[in-house]
């Protein structure tokens, strides 16, 4: 940028009360008139925005009348660094239009008007200025901070999307620049608010795009901006974003609900003025100061609750709710009992979530009642301070510059959650993976439960004794064994309740169990599972990739030790390999075939054999030898579920290691047909562990034939994993059993002891096609 624009630069911010006509020139391209100007909104009490999905925003900010707004509560000094900031944005954005048409620089003033409202700092509001600045020009981050200063620089950066890397998806595209800014909010809590007001702004400006792009952009709102928005308790730009994105996305849906809502409403706005009216007499005989407020529910949050409940409109019976807004927690406790005595309450209905905060920092009393003509009627009882927070969430920090840094505070659940990001984003494999599991934790908590010292942990609705470990504290989790329940001992699959109290058992050398998967709830849970069993996976599946090289570099008379160290430094790289151990690891998950391998670092092309040839125990000693204790990278097929004993071969499956499949498993054919790799294997001398095989007995249809043959199997040793009965006729019924065993002698022996009994007719081991 040269000197003269430089200077230009550099010009003194307006002052408050400038006529707009004064000639204050748009540097993206047009002059700003007095016809678009805009009264600000009151600071103390930021606008919810329309609300009906249908209104949007067309107002085009002027920077005078930002600068102006700002006086309410910045100094001088500030407030013309932030002009000076618009001028730097505008003359970068120069020549830039936005779909609607109109100069680019009206969406950042715009942006910066919504983050104004909320009362932030300076930087933040420089920020908002220069937010597509990165993304959008060629102007780098080293010239931002260079201007501005790190702190805006880094801010900038951390909502700017990454446009630098070739992505293979959309998907992936958008998951990583997702990743990348909750990764910077993790930094600063500032990113996350300037991108809600940039996401605000573009959701109040849709029209202007594609019936395609409405939706994708609609979707990915409801999905991920505005339950952050919900996570982080800023309530009212969460309402927006739910209606605008609503009303773009389920255009249709939102048109019934709206014309349901329109057709009773008339004979209910008679009801709201009876209840209110009844809720400040009430008031007022106690000598209580508050105020009430009744309302509609919105519609996106009706439509939510008959999908939750999959009920018709017609059956919703809460759709009004009313407000009472007092000065102290004692009296919110005294208005409670109050509506009580006025209306009659829902059982099971009641929810102290001034007692108990929600994850967000949402303070108030919920309460359900019976009012005029049985139509139900929901209640919330909060004081002023609790109203400010639950509307402005983790932003009331710098509104009404509470400071409060309390456990229940927005910005110290915040804190906790930013710190359950950064664990997430360390555990999870990659980018979509990251954002499916910010997606399962954005959902607010409904479960309540305590730990034996009284502490109170909010957790999903459906959360197990697990979620509840992982919660505590990560290697609680990981190391759980058991858990007490109310001080009864409980499976860790338990589905806990509210009000519970819970004790963790660990133990030392416990380990997570992949089945937990199928049953854990929260996205801390569910990240650090997976990320133990990876790192599990890569250990065993490096060390079965060592063998199964060593195997077929046994046919050349050498083992992986001794490659010569240039040939093997030229297939890493010819591969894009780091290192011998990623290489190891391709092999053992089967992504690599080790006999290819192994001729590639000998130097052999082709179908060229070794130069001395092989006798029987040289082909013996190439076999690879299957323990049973490799863990995940070696896979059993069920089809034909192999035992030691069984003559065996095995195929690779890409991402999976090997299946070993019984030689003559009717499967191995249609296998081959598919392009899979056969590799010749055997049991080793000592095979450990035990091995799931299943067996058919066909007994006679008599009363207590199933206990008979099951204690027969279990004095054999054996544990049983599964039954299935089944009526083959009148007389014989087929019992199939899924067994446990250590070889085919124990599977042969149990046979023995099964065919001693009388009811039994008939026994065959099962092979599945």
């Amino acid at each position: 940028m040269t000197e003269p624009a430089l200077a230009g630069l550099r010009q003194p911010a307006p002052q408050a009360g400038a006529s707009d006509s004064g000639g204050v020139t748009d540097l993206g391209g047009a002059s700003q008139s007095p016809a678009v100007s805009h009264k600000p909104r009151a600071p103390s009490a930021p606008a919810a925005g329309t609300g009906s999905g249908e209104a949007q925003d067309d107002t085009r900010y002027l920077i005078s009348d930002l600068c102006a707004f700002l006086e309410s509560y910045l100094p001088p000094e500030q407030i013309s660094e932030c002009y000076r900031a618009y001028l730097y944005g505008a003359e970068a954005h120069e020549g830039q239009k936005r779909k609607s048409g109109e100069p680019y620089i009206y969406h950042p003033l715009a942006v910066a008007r919504i983050l104004a409202e909320m009362r932030m700092d300076y930087q933040c509001l420089i920020a908002a200025l220069l937010h597509d600045v990165i993304e959008d020009t060629q102007i780098a981050k080293e010239q931002l901070a260079a201007e501005f200063g790190e702190a805006v620089a880094e801010l900038v950066d951390g909502v700017s999307k990454l446009t630098q890397i070739d992505f293979r998806s959309r998907a992936e595209a958008q998951a990583a620049s997702l990743q990348k800014m909750l990764l910077a909010m993790t930094r600063d809590i500032r990113v996350i608010l300037i991108k809600l007001a940039d996401r605000l702004h573009n959701m109040r400006t849709l029209d202007a795009m594609s019936s395609e792009a409405c939706r994708r952009i609609s979707r990915e709102t409801l999905e991920i901006f505005a339950p952050i928005a919900n996570r982080l308790g800023i309530n009212w730009i969460r309402v927006e974003l739910e209606e605008l994105g609503f009303a773009h996305y389920w255009p249709w849906r939102r048109h019934v609900i709206q014309r349901a809502v329109q057709r009773t409403s008339g004979a209910r706005i008679e009801m709201v003025s009876t209840v209110e009216t009844a809720l400040k007499r009430a008031l007022h005989q106690e000598d209580i100061q508050g105020a009430v407020e009744g309302r509609r529910k919105h519609l996106h949050g009706i439509y939510r609750k008959m999908k939750d409940k999959s009920r018709g409109f017609s059956e919703l019976v809460d759709v009004f709710a009313f407000r009472v807004t007092v000065d102290r927690v004692d009296t919110c406790y005294r208005v409670l009992g109050l509506v009580h005595n006025l209306y009659k309450p829902v059982p099971g209905r009641f929810k102290d979530y001034i007692a108990i905060p929600k994850a967000n920092g949402y303070q108030s009393l919920h309460t359900a009642l019976v009012g005029p003509q049985g139509i139900q009627i929901e209640i919330q009882i909060r004081t002023q301070d609790m109203h400010r927070v639950a509307e402005s969430g983790i932003a009331a920090h710098w509104m009404y510059k509470t400071g409060s840094q309390s456990g229940s505070s927005p910005t110290a659940l915040a804190a906790d959650w930013l710190q359950n990001l950064l664990e997430m984003q360390r555990e999870a494999g990659n980018s979509v993976e990251f954002l499916e599991h910010v997606k399962v934790d954005l959902f607010p908590g409904e479960v309540y439960v305590f730990t034996p010292k009284g502490r109170i942990l909010s957790l999903k609705r459906g959360a197990t004794v697990v979620d509840f470990a992982y919660a505590i504290h990560s290697d609680v989790g990981s190391n759980c064994v058991a858990a007490r329940i109310d001080r009864r001992m409980a499976p860790l699959s338990t589905v806990l309740r509210s009000g519970q109290t819970v004790e963790i058992i660990t133990a030392p050398g416990a380990r997570p169990n992949p089945g937990w998967l199928n049953f854990v709830m929260t996205a801390k849970a569910r990240v650090n599972i997976r990320g133990h069993l990876k790192k599990v996976k890569s250990r065993e599946a490096r060390a079965f990739g060592k063998r199964l090289l060593n195997a077929e570099l046994s046919a050349f008379s050498i083992d992986i030790d001794g490659v010569d160290p240039i040939r093997l430094a030229a297939y890493l790289e010819d591969g894009g390999l780091r290192d011998l151990g990623e290489l190891l690891d391709d092999i053992g998950l089967g992504n690599r075939l080790a006999t290819l391998v192994a001729r590639r670092l000998v130097g052999v092309e082709g179908d060229q054999v070794p130069s001395r040839p092989l006798g029987n125990s040289d082909i013996h000693h190439h076999r690879l030898a299957i323990r049973g204790t490799e863990g995940m990278v070696v896979n059993f097929a069920r089809c034909c579920r192999p035992i030691p004993g069984d003559d065996i071969t095995a195929v690779f499956s890409p991402g999976r290691g090997i299946v070993v499949h019984r030689t003559e498993c009717r499967n191995l054919g249609s296998l081959e047909t598919k392009g899979d790799k056969r590799l010749s294997v055997e049991w080793s001398h000592e095979p450990e562990g035990e091995f799931s095989t299943e067996i058919r007995v066909e007994v006679s249809n008599r009363r207590g034939a199933l206990a008979v043959v099951a204690g027969a199997i279990a004095e054999q040793g054996s544990n049983i994993e599964n039954v299935q009965t089944a009526e083959k006729d009148g007389m014989i019924t087929d019992l199939g059993f899924q067994l446990q065993v250590r070889s085919r002698a124990h599977l042969a022996s149990i046979m023995r002891r099964l065919r001693l009994i009388s009811l039994v007719t008939r026994i065959t081991r099962v092979t599945r096609s």
